[in-house]
């Protein structure tokens, strides 16, 4: 067992939250990430192992020799070949604050205009999820991808000295220990005992591919956790591509045993955002696009509050602003055949 010392009051922040840091941490350390799991990194163009420098990290295979630059301890290991994000275009938008700050009227009109959003299942579900990953290993290695914004219910997880969160993104800042996109994760097989993709794979353009490369990093039995949208309109501009219906998602995680599956956002949510879309649609000027919001907010936010009785109804369904899945990782996959029966919805 490693020797343990005491936080170096230098260490990044994510590591000074951690009870013990070993000795080979505090004497060199290159990335954000655990320094067991630098090993793990692998390039995510040929999978051959990294060797990290303190401002880059080379792949190893020499057929390949890809080199990523690392930045402010984050390694950038993007396989441009097979992303719509390019690694100078990451690197230049890590000079930009974060959070971007507002404009002075649309930071006063968000603050004081109630949120549309809401989510039912959060806080519950990340509970089983713990539950579910320590039930494999204590402590608990969790990737999340996507969390440039902690995820609704994510406190859960922060709050507990038994799991190990590894945050990611495809964009630097304060939050991610590693830059990848996640058609390529950059980690060997069986790394992690769990993965978090909430409200994120409606970004990708092949949803398929990242629930591969998912699994392929889980341990057995591995769980993941995923929140994806079906009735939402267009966020994130250009880089907003997929919906899901329940059915939907369940076969894009079929090769895992569901644990639990639903509403996470119910259809009041819905249609307060298709309200606020329709508002939307007449303006051009973002000064009238944030009053048009501001006004769609202020007038609609109360049809989410409907979905605490809805979203266990079969309609809901049918109507829902998004679903979730928990699930194991399986030896077996669910088939197409199957998935008709598994239809909870009131359009028989």
């Amino acid at each position: 067992m490693l020797d343990t010392v005491r936080p170096r009051m230098d260490l990044p922040p994510e590591r000074a939250r951690r009870k013990h840091v070993s000795i080979a941490e505090v004497t060199e350390f290159f990335t954000r990430l655990p320094a067991d799991l630098e090993t793990r990194l692998v390039c995510p163009r040929c999978k051959c192992r990294l060797e990290i420098q303190r401002t880059e990290c080379d792949c190893t295979h020499p057929g390949c020799g890809a080199s990523y630059p690392v930045r402010r301890q984050v390694p950038v290991l993007i396989n441009e070949s097979n992303s719509l994000f390019s690694i100078a275009g990451v690197l230049a938008g890590s000079e930009k604050a974060f959070p971007e700050e507002q404009k002075p009227l649309r930071q006063m009109l968000s603050s004081i205009a109630p949120t549309l959003s809401s989510n039912l299942v959060g806080k519950k579900n990340y509970e089983a999820f713990a539950r579910a990953v320590l039930e494999l290993n204590a402590p608990a290695r969790v990737l999340v991808i996507g969390s440039r914004v902690a995820g609704s219910g994510m406190e859960v997880l922060a709050d507990r000295d038994d799991i190990e969160l590894v945050e990611s993104d495809v964009e630097i800042g304060p939050r991610p220990a590693v830059v990848f996109d996640a058609h390529d994760i950059p980690f060997e097989d069986e790394t992690f005992d769990g993965v978090i993709v909430q409200a994120v794979l409606e970004h990708v353009v092949d949803p398929v591919r990242c629930a591969a490369e998912i699994r392929r990093v889980l341990g057995p039995q591995g769980v993941v956790y995923a929140e994806t949208p079906f009735m939402q309109q267009v966020h994130e501009g250009a880089y907003d591509f997929t919906r899901f219906t329940h059915l939907g998602h369940r076969r894009l995680w079929r090769d895992f045993e569901e644990l639990a599956s639903g509403v996470a956002c119910g259809p009041g949510m819905a249609l307060a955002w298709a309200w606020r879309y329709f508002l939307l649609s007449f303006a051009r000027r973002p000064m009238t696009r944030t009053i048009a919001s501001a006004a769609a907010r202020g007038s609609a936010f109360w049809l989410k509050y409907f979905d605490r009785f809805l979203a266990n109804h079969p309609g809901a369904y049918d109507a829902a602003s998004g679903f979730y899945f928990l699930g194991r990782k399986s030896q077996t996959r669910l088939t197409d055949r199957q998935l008709p029966h598994l239809y909870r919805g009131s359009m028989r």
